[in-house]
Formats: C-alpha cells, structure tokens, sequence
C-alpha cells in the first residue's frame, strides 16, 4: 500500500509542478501550444496535406517577409507605438528594388544594401514626428500609409508591374540553400533527403538543449528557482520531437529556402539585440514607463528613433523578399500587410500596454497567421469565413493578454 501511495503522491506531485509552470509561463508556452493545435488540427482536416514537405516549405516562404514585419512591429508596439505605413513601405522599397536592378541596371549586391539604408532613412520620418514634434504615432504613419501608397503607383506608372529577371535576387524568395551531395544521392525510408538540412537541423537541435541545460545549471549554482527536473525532461524531449519532425519535413522536399535563413538570421540578430544588451534593456524600459525611463537617464527620443529606423529597414528586407518570392513588383504589393504583421505580434503576445514581447513570440505568432490562412485555403474556405476566424483569433489574443496582465495585478 505505501509503494502505491508513494506513487499517486508522486503523480500528484508531477500534476501540481506541470500546472504551476504552466501558470508561470502561460504566455510562453501559450502560443507553442496553439500552434501544436493548429497544425495537428489542420493535418486532420486536410488529410496529412498540410504537412506535407512541400505545403510546410511553401507555408514557410508565404510566413517570410510576414515574420520579418512582425519582428518590427513588435518593437514598436512595446515603446508603446504603431507603425501603419509599414504595408507600402514594403511595397514601395521593393518597386525601387525592381527598378534598380531592371531600369538602372544596379547589381543586387548595391540594391538590397541601398533599399536597406533608405528604408533607415525614411523610418527617421515618423520617428522625428512622434519623438520631437509630439505627433501621436497612429497619425504620423497613417500619413506616410497614405504616401507611400501614392509613391508606389506613381513610381511604376509609366511601368505597370516590373518583372524581375534578376536569378540571384529571385533566388531570396524562390531559391534553396544547396546541399553538400548531389540531389538525390542520399536516399533514407524509399525517400531522398536533403543532407545538408538535416546536419543543421540535428545541429541546432543539440545546441538548443545543450544551452538549456547550461542555463539551467547556471541558475541552480546561483540557488535560482528552476523548473522540476521532470517537467524540463518533458520541455526538452517535446522540443527535440518537434526539431526532428520539423528537419525530416523540410529535408524531404528541398531543404531550407533562402526565406528560411533570412528570417532564422533576423530573429538571432534581434532576440540577442533585446535580451543580451543595453539597448534591448532601455527599449523595453522605455516600453514599461517612459516617464520613468526618461528620468532613470534613457534618452526616449533616441531608442525613438532607432525602432522606427529598424522597422522601416525590416519593411526595405521584407519588400525584397516579397518582390523576389513574386519576381515582380506591382502598384497592389504590400496591400493589407501592416494588418497581417500587427496582428502577428499581437498573437505572439506583445502587450497592447506596451513593455512586454519577445522576438521569438512574434516569429510563432507569424507562423499561426500564416498557418490559419494556409490551412483554410487547403480546406476550400472563402476568404470572408478565413477574416472571421482570423480576427477571432486576434482577438482571443489581445483578451488573453489583458487577462493575464490583469492576474499579474
């Protein structure tokens, strides 16, 4: 009787940790576990197509310049601001794009840096009429949303859309990074694979849990509260499934898209800019109190500055991926897309408060956008059910986050 009682206690036990990590972390773990649903829900739905190598390949292409957007916005909204001329930003910047490298007959390697750096200029736009002139941030951008949109028709006026003939900027949006065999050498289950995908994906699959594990370790030396060694055996065997389901998928098809690596080095530059610096620590300052923030020595106007600089530099990257995915640019690009990255980062769990978001959250948030929109067209859905069910979505999110904060009170 005692072993069996030991073990309800333990089961008991095991129950009460997962749920008060769960509690702790809802808004972490909140949006993986909605993309779990999502995508299990949708590979029932569409009869294992929606997970299906080349569907997931194209899901991550179409989540791109979406996720580059969101990385942005997410930024903005913690400084407590938004930024609604993003959408032609990006349509704009990847019509100069197309007209450098087709009319003036620029090579990509000036192109992509210069849109870059204009994108950087025209973000100090916005950001000197929020910082300095005290121009609420909904106004000084649906200024430039109405500008931008009248610059994009008028710079492919005399042109219409622009096809790009360019293979090395097409390949950002349509290319695969090449594989160190030749293709379909390597043959694994009646299926060939592609190598190069799976060393990085098993590499990066070891580094994640071998950090995990060092941090965890690190934390005990200094006698902080760690999660139940049970419960992080769990964490760390749930990620490792989903690692490796993730790299057989995608080395079953082509291997990594451009796309893929783009937005993997964007959210590494970002998450280390926002959890392992100064500036991230003043961002976010600024973001939980700006008055208080001004007065603790953080020059508000210049973090300003810098995010609306960055979030216009990301719409430059984001608009060359977009004109390279579709080897065109045209008047109706960027049509919509402030919308699609707002409402990512708000379903990747920036607080419409402000001073709360993580890099990592809008990526996922990104992905169960996309995700939806994906699925349903698998599914045959109209577009008026799939804005239903998306702004349903949205707004689960942003109730769950004033729950939330509400609960932390």
């Amino acid at each position: 009787m005692s072993s069996i009682t030991q073990s309800q206690e333990a089961q008991s036990s095991f129950f009460a940790d997962l749920l008060r990590v769960l509690r702790q972390n809802i808004r972490q773990y909140g949006m993986f576990i909605a993309l779990f649903v999502i995508w299990v829900f949708f590979t029932i739905a569409t009869k294992g197509l929606f997970m299906s190598s080349r569907n997931i390949s194209n899901l991550l292409n179409q989540t791109g310049y979406i996720a580059v957007l969101a990385v942005g916005v997410m930024l903005i909204i913690v400084i407590r601001h938004i930024d609604l001329s993003i959408g032609y930003l990006l349509g704009f910047l990847g019509a100069v794009a197309a007209i450098a490298l087709k009319v003036w007959g620029l090579p990509v390697w000036v192109v992509i840096p210069g849109v870059m750096l204009l994108g950087i200029a025209l973000g100090s736009i916005p950001a000197f009429m929020v910082a300095n002139l005290g121009i609420p941030a909904f106004v000084a951008t649906l200024a430039g949303w109405l500008v931008y949109k009248g610059l994009l028709v008028v710079v492919l006026s005399g042109t219409g859309t622009i096809i790009i003939a360019d293979e090395f900027f097409n390949a950002i949006g349509n290319g695969f990074i090449p594989d160190i065999v030749p293709p379909g050498s390597v043959v694994i289950a009646d299926a060939p694979v592609h190598v190069l995908t799976l060393i990085l994906g098993l590499a990066a699959i070891v580094w994640y849990i071998v950090s995990q594990i060092n941090n965890r370790r690190k934390k005990q030396a200094y006698n902080f509260e760690v999660m139940p060694g049970v419960i992080f055996g769990l964490q760390l065997g749930f990620v490792l499934f989903l690692g490796l389901v993730a790299t057989w998928i995608l080395a079953g098809y082509n291997g990594l898209s451009w796309t893929v690596v783009i937005v993997l080095i964007v959210v590494a530059i970002y998450q280390f800019m926002t959890t392992q610096t100064v500036l991230g620590r003043h961002v976010y300052a600024v973001g939980g109190n700006p008055e208080a923030a001004q007065l603790s020595g953080i020059n508000v106007k210049r973090i300003t500055y810098i995010v609306f600089c960055s979030m216009s530099m990301l719409s430059a990257l984001a608009g060359v991926m977009y004109a390279s995915r579709l080897t065109s640019a045209s008047p109706q690009a960027g049509t919509g897309f402030e919308l699609d990255a707002i409402a990512a980062a708000f379903i990747g769990g920036v607080s419409a408060a402000g001073g709360v978001g993580s890099v990592v959250g809008s990526l996922i948030g990104a992905l169960v956008y996309t995700s939806l929109t994906n699925g349903m067209n698998l599914m045959g859905t109209g577009s008026d059910a799939q804005n239903i069910v998306k702004g349903a979505v949205l707004a689960a999110a942003v109730i769950f986050d004033v729950a939330t904060r509400n609960r932390a009170k």
